[in-house]
Protein backbone atom coordinates (compact mmCIF):
# COMPACT_ATOMS: atom_id res chain seq x y z
CA UNK A 1 0.00 0.00 0.00
CA UNK A 2 1.36 3.36 -0.96
CA UNK A 3 2.59 5.91 1.69
CA UNK A 4 0.99 9.11 2.39
CA UNK A 5 3.68 10.62 2.44
CA UNK A 6 5.18 9.28 -1.41
CA UNK A 7 7.33 10.64 -4.57
CA UNK A 8 6.56 9.21 -7.80
CA UNK A 9 9.56 7.45 -9.63
CA UNK A 10 6.82 6.10 -12.46
CA UNK A 11 2.95 7.30 -13.15
CA UNK A 12 0.39 5.15 -12.47
CA UNK A 13 -0.93 3.10 -15.02
CA UNK A 14 -4.63 3.66 -15.69
CA UNK A 15 -7.65 2.81 -18.08
CA UNK A 16 -10.48 4.40 -19.41
CA UNK A 17 -13.83 2.89 -19.52
CA UNK A 18 -15.94 4.50 -22.18
CA UNK A 19 -12.63 6.32 -23.79
CA UNK A 20 -14.47 7.18 -26.94
CA UNK A 21 -17.77 9.09 -25.40
CA UNK A 22 -17.49 12.40 -24.47
CA UNK A 23 -17.08 11.78 -20.72
CA UNK A 24 -14.04 9.29 -22.10
CA UNK A 25 -12.59 11.99 -23.90
CA UNK A 26 -12.77 14.44 -21.26
CA UNK A 27 -10.97 12.27 -19.21
CA UNK A 28 -8.37 11.73 -21.64
CA UNK A 29 -7.70 15.69 -22.05
CA UNK A 30 -7.48 16.33 -18.35
CA UNK A 31 -5.00 13.33 -18.02
CA UNK A 32 -2.62 14.13 -20.84
CA UNK A 33 0.09 16.12 -18.58
CA UNK A 34 -1.71 14.71 -15.04
CA UNK A 35 1.82 14.74 -13.09
CA UNK A 36 0.26 11.07 -11.27
CA UNK A 37 -1.81 8.77 -13.63
CA UNK A 38 -0.57 7.69 -17.05
CA UNK A 39 -3.44 6.11 -19.76
CA UNK A 40 -2.41 2.47 -20.36
CA UNK A 41 -5.50 1.21 -22.19
CA UNK A 42 -8.55 2.43 -24.21
CA UNK A 43 -11.95 0.35 -23.62
CA UNK A 44 -15.31 0.72 -25.42
CA UNK A 45 -17.79 -0.72 -27.29
CA UNK A 46 -17.59 -3.45 -29.72
CA UNK A 47 -17.56 -1.24 -32.88
CA UNK A 48 -14.49 -0.04 -31.62
CA UNK A 49 -12.47 -2.36 -30.68
CA UNK A 50 -9.49 -3.61 -32.83
CA UNK A 51 -8.92 0.20 -34.31
CA UNK A 52 -6.55 2.60 -33.22
CA UNK A 53 -8.32 5.32 -30.73
CA UNK A 54 -8.09 8.27 -33.95
CA UNK A 55 -10.05 5.63 -36.19
CA UNK A 56 -12.84 4.51 -33.15
CA UNK A 57 -13.44 8.35 -31.86
CA UNK A 58 -15.27 11.14 -32.92
CA UNK A 59 -13.38 13.76 -31.00
CA UNK A 60 -14.83 16.98 -29.36
CA UNK A 61 -12.16 18.32 -27.08
CA UNK A 62 -11.07 21.83 -27.96
CA UNK A 63 -7.17 20.52 -27.83
CA UNK A 64 -5.69 17.50 -30.23
CA UNK A 65 -5.84 13.96 -29.44
CA UNK A 66 -2.02 13.64 -27.55
CA UNK A 67 -0.46 11.87 -29.91
CA UNK A 68 0.11 8.88 -27.94
CA UNK A 69 -3.14 8.12 -27.13
CA UNK A 70 -4.29 8.58 -30.81
CA UNK A 71 -2.14 5.38 -31.65
CA UNK A 72 -3.08 3.32 -29.14
CA UNK A 73 -5.50 0.32 -29.54
CA UNK A 74 -9.10 -0.04 -28.60
CA UNK A 75 -9.64 -2.73 -25.94
CA UNK A 76 -13.34 -3.79 -24.94
CA UNK A 77 -14.32 -3.60 -21.11
CA UNK A 78 -13.28 -6.82 -19.93
CA UNK A 79 -10.51 -7.67 -17.50
CA UNK A 80 -7.54 -8.59 -17.55
CA UNK A 81 -5.95 -5.37 -18.79
CA UNK A 82 -2.48 -4.30 -18.62
CA UNK A 83 -0.97 -6.46 -15.65
CA UNK A 84 0.25 -3.33 -13.62
CA UNK A 85 -3.33 -1.49 -14.08
CA UNK A 86 -5.33 -1.97 -11.41
CA UNK A 87 -7.19 1.57 -11.30
CA UNK A 88 -10.12 2.07 -14.03
CA UNK A 89 -11.96 5.59 -14.95
CA UNK A 90 -15.31 4.80 -16.10
CA UNK A 91 -17.32 7.53 -18.29
CA UNK A 92 -19.65 4.41 -19.28
CA UNK A 93 -23.32 4.93 -21.01
CA UNK A 94 -25.47 4.32 -18.10
CA UNK A 95 -27.05 1.38 -20.28
CA UNK A 96 -24.32 -0.69 -19.70
CA UNK A 97 -21.81 0.99 -16.98
CA UNK A 98 -23.93 -1.13 -13.79
CA UNK A 99 -22.61 -4.63 -14.82
CA UNK A 100 -19.22 -3.73 -16.60
CA UNK A 101 -17.79 -1.36 -13.21
CA UNK A 102 -18.68 -4.33 -11.26
CA UNK A 103 -16.82 -7.11 -13.32
CA UNK A 104 -14.14 -4.91 -13.03
CA UNK A 105 -14.45 -3.91 -9.25
CA UNK A 106 -14.76 -8.53 -8.90
CA UNK A 107 -11.50 -8.90 -10.33
CA UNK A 108 -9.98 -6.79 -8.39
CA UNK A 109 -9.72 -2.85 -9.88
CA UNK A 110 -10.69 0.33 -8.43
CA UNK A 111 -13.15 1.89 -10.53
CA UNK A 112 -13.37 5.54 -10.21
CA UNK A 113 -16.95 6.05 -12.45
CA UNK A 114 -18.79 9.35 -13.34
CA UNK A 115 -21.97 6.87 -14.19
CA UNK A 116 -25.19 7.06 -12.01
CA UNK A 117 -25.57 3.12 -11.89
CA UNK A 118 -23.65 2.93 -8.09
CA UNK A 119 -24.05 5.94 -6.77
CA UNK A 120 -26.59 5.44 -4.26
CA UNK A 121 -25.99 1.61 -3.26
CA UNK A 122 -25.47 1.37 0.27
CA UNK A 123 -21.98 0.44 0.33
CA UNK A 124 -20.21 2.76 -2.81
CA UNK A 125 -19.41 6.05 -1.65
CA UNK A 126 -20.75 9.36 -3.55
CA UNK A 127 -17.93 11.57 -3.26
CA UNK A 128 -17.30 15.07 -3.72
CA UNK A 129 -13.89 15.44 -2.94
CA UNK A 130 -14.41 19.15 -0.48
CA UNK A 131 -17.12 17.91 0.75
CA UNK A 132 -17.21 14.11 2.09
CA UNK A 133 -13.94 12.37 1.59
CA UNK A 134 -14.27 10.82 4.94
CA UNK A 135 -16.94 8.76 2.72
CA UNK A 136 -14.23 7.10 0.94
CA UNK A 137 -14.02 4.49 3.81
CA UNK A 138 -17.30 3.16 2.93
CA UNK A 139 -15.34 1.22 0.28
CA UNK A 140 -13.92 -1.24 3.11
CA UNK A 141 -17.66 -2.40 3.53
CA UNK A 142 -17.96 -3.98 -0.36
CA UNK A 143 -17.16 -7.22 -1.17
CA UNK A 144 -14.94 -7.10 -4.10
CA UNK A 145 -11.89 -8.82 -2.64
CA UNK A 146 -9.51 -5.90 -3.54
CA UNK A 147 -11.42 -3.84 -5.78
CA UNK A 148 -13.99 -1.27 -5.18
CA UNK A 149 -16.10 1.33 -6.92
CA UNK A 150 -16.35 4.84 -6.08
CA UNK A 151 -18.84 7.67 -7.55
CA UNK A 152 -19.13 11.09 -8.14
CA UNK A 153 -22.48 12.79 -8.35
CA UNK A 154 -24.37 14.20 -10.88
CA UNK A 155 -23.22 17.30 -12.85
CA UNK A 156 -25.74 19.38 -11.81
CA UNK A 157 -25.47 18.14 -7.78
CA UNK A 158 -22.05 18.93 -7.42
CA UNK A 159 -21.69 22.50 -7.93
CA UNK A 160 -25.21 23.00 -5.65
CA UNK A 161 -23.48 20.61 -2.92
CA UNK A 162 -20.09 22.75 -3.26
CA UNK A 163 -21.40 26.25 -2.55
CA UNK A 164 -24.01 24.07 -0.13
CA UNK A 165 -21.23 22.94 2.04
CA UNK A 166 -20.12 25.70 4.12
CA UNK A 167 -23.93 26.86 4.97
CA UNK A 168 -24.65 24.06 6.05
CA UNK A 169 -21.74 23.09 8.40
CA UNK A 170 -21.85 26.73 9.88
CA UNK A 171 -26.14 27.37 9.83
CA UNK A 172 -27.75 24.32 9.23
CA UNK A 173 -30.77 23.73 6.23
CA UNK A 174 -33.60 23.06 6.35
CA UNK A 175 -35.43 23.52 2.63
CA UNK A 176 -33.69 24.12 -0.55
CA UNK A 177 -35.21 24.86 -3.75
CA UNK A 178 -33.19 25.08 -7.49
CA UNK A 179 -33.89 25.60 -10.57
CA UNK A 180 -31.55 24.49 -13.07
CA UNK A 181 -29.99 25.98 -16.20
CA UNK A 182 -28.01 23.40 -17.72
CA UNK A 183 -25.14 23.45 -20.41
CA UNK A 184 -26.08 21.15 -24.03
CA UNK A 185 -22.79 19.32 -23.26
CA UNK A 186 -24.15 17.84 -20.36
CA UNK A 187 -26.68 15.54 -22.86
CA UNK A 188 -23.46 14.23 -24.58
CA UNK A 189 -23.01 13.78 -28.41
CA UNK A 190 -25.02 14.56 -30.03
CA UNK A 191 -27.55 15.34 -27.32
CA UNK A 192 -30.29 17.61 -28.26
CA UNK A 193 -31.45 18.41 -31.82
CA UNK A 194 -30.50 21.58 -32.85
CA UNK A 195 -33.73 22.54 -33.62
CA UNK A 196 -34.82 22.26 -30.23
CA UNK A 197 -32.30 23.96 -28.51
CA UNK A 198 -31.75 26.71 -30.53
CA UNK A 199 -34.02 29.99 -29.75
CA UNK A 200 -35.39 27.89 -27.20
CA UNK A 201 -35.28 26.53 -23.48
CA UNK A 202 -36.62 22.56 -22.31
CA UNK A 203 -38.29 22.43 -19.21
CA UNK A 204 -37.37 18.85 -18.64
CA UNK A 205 -33.89 17.00 -18.54
CA UNK A 206 -34.82 13.37 -18.02
CA UNK A 207 -33.82 12.17 -14.47
CA UNK A 208 -32.00 15.21 -13.52
CA UNK A 209 -34.47 16.54 -10.82
CA UNK A 210 -34.61 13.50 -9.42
CA UNK A 211 -31.25 12.95 -8.75
CA UNK A 212 -31.15 16.88 -7.39
CA UNK A 213 -33.32 15.79 -4.71
CA UNK A 214 -31.86 12.63 -3.55
CA UNK A 215 -28.06 13.16 -4.04
CA UNK A 216 -27.39 15.71 -1.99
CA UNK A 217 -28.88 13.82 0.96
CA UNK A 218 -25.79 10.72 0.88
CA UNK A 219 -23.29 13.64 -0.28
CA UNK A 220 -23.86 15.58 2.88
CA UNK A 221 -25.02 12.37 5.09
CA UNK A 222 -22.93 11.59 8.48
CA UNK A 223 -20.96 8.28 7.87
CA UNK A 224 -21.35 6.11 11.06
CA UNK A 225 -19.10 3.32 12.65
CA UNK A 226 -20.55 0.61 11.00
CA UNK A 227 -19.96 2.64 7.29
CA UNK A 228 -23.48 2.91 6.73
CA UNK A 229 -24.71 6.88 5.84
CA UNK A 230 -27.75 8.87 7.73
CA UNK A 231 -28.53 11.25 5.07
CA UNK A 232 -29.24 14.91 6.10
CA UNK A 233 -32.43 15.69 6.82
CA UNK A 234 -33.28 18.42 4.06
CA UNK A 235 -36.27 18.73 2.11
CA UNK A 236 -34.84 19.84 -1.85
CA UNK A 237 -37.56 20.63 -4.63
CA UNK A 238 -35.42 20.88 -8.04
CA UNK A 239 -36.51 22.04 -12.05
CA UNK A 240 -34.75 21.48 -14.43
CA UNK A 241 -33.73 22.67 -18.05
CA UNK A 242 -31.75 22.65 -21.06
CA UNK A 243 -30.41 26.08 -22.44
CA UNK A 244 -28.50 26.84 -25.48
CA UNK A 245 -24.97 26.91 -23.71
CA UNK A 246 -22.08 24.81 -24.77
CA UNK A 247 -20.54 24.45 -20.67
CA UNK A 248 -21.39 25.73 -17.58
CA UNK A 249 -24.34 24.68 -15.48
CA UNK A 250 -26.27 27.86 -13.74
CA UNK A 251 -28.38 27.05 -11.22
CA UNK A 252 -31.06 29.76 -8.77
CA UNK A 253 -30.93 28.90 -5.36
CA UNK A 254 -33.71 29.48 -2.62
CA UNK A 255 -32.79 28.26 1.17
CA UNK A 256 -33.96 28.14 4.73
CA UNK A 257 -31.42 28.07 7.00
CA UNK A 258 -31.31 26.55 10.53
CA UNK A 259 -29.72 29.33 12.35
CA UNK A 260 -30.77 33.56 11.74
CA UNK A 261 -27.98 34.74 9.80
CA UNK A 262 -26.60 38.19 7.94
CA UNK A 263 -25.38 38.16 4.49
CA UNK A 264 -21.99 39.14 5.49
CA UNK A 265 -21.65 35.89 7.37
CA UNK A 266 -22.78 33.43 4.32
CA UNK A 267 -20.15 35.05 2.33
CA UNK A 268 -17.63 34.44 4.63
CA UNK A 269 -18.31 31.25 5.13
CA UNK A 270 -18.05 30.77 1.20
CA UNK A 271 -14.76 32.74 0.77
CA UNK A 272 -12.88 30.55 3.88
CA UNK A 273 -14.28 27.34 2.84
CA UNK A 274 -11.44 24.95 2.32
CA UNK A 275 -11.68 21.36 1.43
CA UNK A 276 -9.24 18.10 1.92
CA UNK A 277 -8.07 18.82 -2.24
CA UNK A 278 -6.77 22.45 -0.77
CA UNK A 279 -5.30 20.82 2.25
CA UNK A 280 -3.27 18.44 0.00
CA UNK A 281 -2.52 20.65 -2.60
CA UNK A 282 -3.80 17.68 -4.85
CA UNK A 283 -3.11 18.19 -8.32
CA UNK A 284 -6.78 18.32 -10.13
CA UNK A 285 -8.16 20.67 -6.81
CA UNK A 286 -9.19 24.08 -7.54
CA UNK A 287 -6.82 26.34 -5.16
CA UNK A 288 -10.02 27.84 -4.60
CA UNK A 289 -13.17 26.02 -4.21
CA UNK A 290 -15.97 28.43 -3.67
CA UNK A 291 -15.45 31.96 -5.62
CA UNK A 292 -17.86 34.54 -4.26
CA UNK A 293 -18.96 37.50 -7.06
CA UNK A 294 -19.94 40.91 -5.83
CA UNK A 295 -21.28 42.23 -9.54
CA UNK A 296 -24.63 42.12 -9.59
CA UNK A 297 -24.86 40.07 -13.22
CA UNK A 298 -22.41 37.36 -12.18
CA UNK A 299 -21.93 34.40 -12.48
CA UNK A 300 -21.71 33.76 -16.09
CA UNK A 301 -21.24 30.87 -18.15
CA UNK A 302 -19.04 32.27 -20.54
CA UNK A 303 -17.22 34.26 -18.03
CA UNK A 304 -16.83 31.81 -15.11
CA UNK A 305 -17.15 28.47 -16.38
CA UNK A 306 -13.35 27.69 -16.63
CA UNK A 307 -12.46 29.50 -13.53
CA UNK A 308 -9.91 28.06 -11.13
CA UNK A 309 -9.00 25.45 -13.99
CA UNK A 310 -12.79 24.66 -14.99
CA UNK A 311 -12.64 22.94 -10.95
CA UNK A 312 -14.14 26.18 -8.86
CA UNK A 313 -17.65 26.71 -8.18
CA UNK A 314 -18.77 30.49 -8.58
CA UNK A 315 -21.69 31.86 -6.44
CA UNK A 316 -23.66 35.44 -6.92
CA UNK A 317 -26.33 36.97 -6.27
CA UNK A 318 -26.75 36.69 -2.50
CA UNK A 319 -29.70 38.44 -1.58
CA UNK A 320 -32.81 37.95 1.37
CA UNK A 321 -36.03 35.65 0.05
CA UNK A 322 -39.55 36.57 0.80
CA UNK A 323 -40.25 32.77 0.60
CA UNK A 324 -37.28 31.07 2.38
CA UNK A 325 -34.25 32.80 3.47
CA UNK A 326 -31.73 33.32 1.05
CA UNK A 327 -31.37 33.01 -2.72
CA UNK A 328 -28.26 32.82 -4.67
CA UNK A 329 -27.11 31.68 -8.19
CA UNK A 330 -23.89 29.52 -8.97
CA UNK A 331 -22.31 28.48 -12.15
CA UNK A 332 -19.87 24.93 -12.27
CA UNK A 333 -18.23 23.42 -15.29
CA UNK A 334 -20.60 20.27 -15.65
CA UNK A 335 -17.98 18.28 -17.70
CA UNK A 336 -14.96 19.08 -15.71
CA UNK A 337 -16.11 20.25 -12.52
CA UNK A 338 -19.33 17.73 -12.29
CA UNK A 339 -17.52 15.00 -14.66
CA UNK A 340 -13.82 13.78 -14.93
CA UNK A 341 -12.42 16.33 -13.17
CA UNK A 342 -14.56 15.49 -9.89
CA UNK A 343 -13.44 11.65 -10.75
CA UNK A 344 -9.76 12.72 -10.99
CA UNK A 345 -10.16 14.50 -7.37
CA UNK A 346 -11.78 11.26 -5.73
CA UNK A 347 -8.49 8.85 -7.51
CA UNK A 348 -6.12 11.40 -6.33
CA UNK A 349 -7.77 11.37 -2.33
CA UNK A 350 -7.56 6.92 -2.99
CA UNK A 351 -4.06 7.37 -3.68
CA UNK A 352 -3.35 9.63 -0.56
CA UNK A 353 -5.39 7.95 1.65
CA UNK A 354 -3.63 4.52 0.62
CA UNK A 355 -5.96 2.33 -1.33
CA UNK A 356 -4.18 3.06 -4.81
CA UNK A 357 -1.74 0.20 -4.68
CA UNK A 358 1.83 0.62 -6.46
Amino acid sequence: MMSTDFHFRDKIPVAILGATGCVGQKFIQLLETHPWFQIVALCASERSVGKKYRDAVNWHMTTPIPSAIAEMIVQPCQTPLSELCSLAFSGLDPSVAGEVEKHFAEEGYIVVSNSRNHRMDPTVPLVIGEVNSDHLDMVKGQKFKKGMIVTNPNCSVLGLVVALKPLFDNFGIEAIQVFTMQAISGAGYPGVASLDILDNVIPFVRGEEEKLETEPLKILGSLQSDLSIINADIVISAQCNRVPVTNGHTECVSLRLKKKVEPEEIIRAWNDFKGVPQELNLPTAPFQAIHYFHQENYPQPRLHSMLDKGMGVSVGRLRKCPLLDYKFTLLSHNTIRGAAGAALLNAELLVKKGFVFW
